[in-house]
């Protein structure tokens, strides 16, 4: 009987060190697991870190694109317009947001350098132009042939009447263009030690501002030509 006692108290130690190893070695796997988690997860934001600020930004936007032209193709390849389904899933609210949003936005964008100044206002004028005679243009452009676009070696003078209308659009024009910019001009206070360095009232406009965004750069050059010292 003894003998028994013993074998089974040997035995359910044994199991039970069986037991504690096992544990061990499952506490040790979920250890080094979570090593190598906690390894990959500083390397990855060390990468995030070194990305730039609005890389998900971007990485949103070009995952939109690639996502919309996806549905634009597949809508194509249906035979439907992509556009109008794009509005169908817009709600109402959204839409009116949209539309406050144009609404607030400024279109002018202020003054940035002269060629940008012309474009816009030839952009303008063209805006403001009426619908064009397409039929009118065919027949100039038949009647004329090359000489319609000009060129090195086109002579084009006394080619092309010009329309009393056409002529009437274009005087009517130049009186909105002057009368909107006498509305918007005010009159500065004359300044009788100032130099004189121009020929009339808009040149005396025009040479301010140019020192106002090149004076500090050509002032030297200015004053060098004054006293006769230019190189």
């Amino acid at each position: 009987m003894s003998g028994e006692g013993s074998s089974s108290k040997t035995m359910s130690f044994a199991e039970k060190q069986k037991e504690r190893m096992s544990r061990m070695k499952a506490l040790h796997k979920l250890r080094n697991e979570a090593r190598t988690h906690n390894h990959q997860e500083v390397v990855a934001e060390d990468a995030r870190m070194k990305l730039p600020t609005n890389y998900e930004n971007r990485r949103k936007q070009a995952d939109w694109i690639l996502k919309d032209d996806k549905a634009r193709k597949e809508a194509q390849s249906k035979g439907q317009d992509y556009d109008r389904l794009k509005l169908l899933e817009v709600s109402a609210l959204d839409a009116q947001m949209l539309e406050r949003k144009k609404k607030k936005r400024n279109p002018d964008e202020g003054f940035s350098d002269f060629e940008a100044a012309t474009a816009r206002q030839y952009n303008r004028l063209v805006r403001g132009m009426a619908p064009k005679d397409m039929d009118h243009y065919e027949e100039q452009k038949e009647k004329y042939g090359d000489a319609f676009y000009g060129g090195k070696h086109v002579i084009i003078h006394g080619l092309h009447e010009d329309r009393p209308q056409a002529v009437d659009n274009m005087v009517k024009d130049l009186e909105n263009q002057i009368s909107k910019r006498e509305k918007f001009s005010r009159r500065r206070t004359h300044n009788d030690d100032a130099d004189i360095d121009y020929i009339n009232e808009r040149n005396a406009k025009f040479n301010k501002k140019l020192d106002r965004f090149y004076g500090e750069h050509t002032a030297e050059i200015k004053q060098n030509l004054e006293r006769g010292t230019a190189v």
